[in-house]
């Protein structure tokens, strides 16, 4: 069964869900999940249009990433160590160009690979995810072809790929990170696992 997982790298609540749904995986081998990437701030300004600035919008997100620390099973979301970060809080755009530019060089897993490595750069290490370098950092060090990958990053290709997933989000009514949906069947929010697994089972009961 497919379960097209709609999420962005700065969204704190997939970070939650994430775990839970590779465990899905290991216990449902069934399971093949399509990583659709979907960006809550697309643009540099993006995040002072919607807060009213950059200083009071960081200062909002890092709200909601204590409460996701709370839902999150390892409280692994550091947002004292990114409030003392004196870089802007970063748009979706790049991070998700590099998750679809991993996706080129080793598919749906490698996409996922990249997407937990870059939510960890993120929420964990609180480093730049808008930044060139720190996207390659990442590349590197899941053993991706870095060469291609750079070129791969700004294609044309990568581009594509995301507004396909934009537009695969819009046709399914997707309004938020991170979604679920199975069998035209819609799940959001970073739930618990047992709930995430009775969810799995009604969809493929119901087929």
């Amino acid at each position: 069964m497919e379960i097209e997982f709609f999420h962005d790298v700065l969204c704190a609540w997939c970070y939650a869900l994430s775990p839970r749904l590779r465990r899905l995986t290991e216990e449902f081998l069934d399971i093949q999940v399509i990583h659709r990437s979907f960006p809550l701030a697309p643009q540099p300004e993006d995040i002072a249009h919607m807060f009213g600035s950059k200083e009071k919008g960081k200062k909002d997100i890092l709200n909601h990433w204590k409460a996701a620390n709370m839902n999150d099973d390892e409280h692994r979301i550091n947002a004292e160590l990114m409030e003392q970060r004196d870089f802007d809080y970063p748009y979706s755009t790049p991070a998700l160009l590099a998750c679809k530019a991993a996706e080129m060089q080793g598919g749906q897993e490698m996409h996922w690979n990249y997407f937990d490595k870059a939510q960890e750069a993120h929420l964990t290490l609180c480093r730049n995810v808008a930044d060139f370098d720190v996207l390659v950092d990442i590349a590197r060090e899941l053993g991706l072809d870095v060469d291609r990958f750079k070129m791969d990053l700004y294609s044309q290709e990568a581009q594509l790929a995301l507004q396909r997933d934009i537009d695969r989000a819009l046709e399914l009514g997707v309004e938020a990170t991170p979604t679920l949906v199975a069998n035209g069947r819609i799940l959001t929010g970073a739930v618990p696992y047992e709930s995430l697994k009775r969810w799995y089972l009604k969809v493929r009961q119901q087929g």
